[in-house]
């Protein structure tokens, strides 16, 4: 079995969202014994932001009228979408930024989209297929919170991974990840230690309920 781990934090040490991953890929192989972890870190190894502009044009274009540029960008989407294809599961690990989808994860996402496998209207190569989105938050955002609808990253991310690329999708949220480092949350330091705790528990569910959902999907 094969996880497709995608990571967008620019971030090494200290990173939230590789914390969370890293707990449910911990499960994942904990309960696989066939299990092989192909990792892609587009955080601190960015996709080139020109890349889909190039690939855009080398769709439209004869294979040999293809500048270098669009060349490798059609390479680059190739490869992309075949890491997806041969995949069983996918883990996603992708803060909020700047209220945000991270640009690391939107330009992936474009990349992914200009493949032909792709294309609306066909059944792409990850339909079925389950994942989980891991995404954290600096605040809280949540329903009844005075910034409630400042997160404008998750609802897009899910739209792409569960409705456009038809992923069977699980998310993992974690907020308050700046209490301690900002004072002016002091005063939500026991509320965030719950929402971590809580965060980290449904980690290891998703983790471990990958490997079941994978079986089950293979059986369809």
């Amino acid at each position: 079995m094969s996880l497709l781990r995608i990571d967008a934090s620019i971030r090494l040490d200290g990173s939230t969202s590789r914390a969370l991953a890293n707990i449910a890929e911990a499960q994942w192989l904990d309960t696989t014994s066939d299990a092989r972890v192909v990792r892609r870190d587009i955080g601190t190894t960015p996709l080139p932001s020109d890349a889909w502009a190039h690939a855009l044009a080398a769709g439209a274009t004869p294979e040999d009228d293809r500048t270098p540029e669009q060349r490798s960008a059609h390479g680059l989407v190739t490869t992309l979408v075949d890491e997806l294809a041969e995949a069983d599961a996918y883990l996603f690990a992708v803060p909020l930024y700047n209220f945000g989808a991270s640009q690391h994860f939107k330009i992936y996402a474009d990349l992914v989209i200009a493949d032909p496998r792709m294309s609306p209207g066909l059944t792409p190569v990850t339909a079925g297929k389950p994942g989980v989105l891991v995404t954290v938050q600096g605040g809280n955002y949540s329903p009844g919170t005075p910034k409630e609808g400042w997160d404008h990253a998750t609802g897009w991310m899910r739209r792409i991974l569960q409705d456009v690329w038809q992923i069977d999708l699980e998310i993992v949220t974690r907020e308050f990840t700046l209490v301690g480092v900002n004072p002016a949350l002091d005063a939500f330091t026991d509320l965030a230690a719950d929402l971590k705790a809580n965060a980290e528990q449904r980690a290891h569910h998703v983790g471990r309920e990958l490997v079941q959902r994978q079986l089950e999907a293979a059986t369809r």
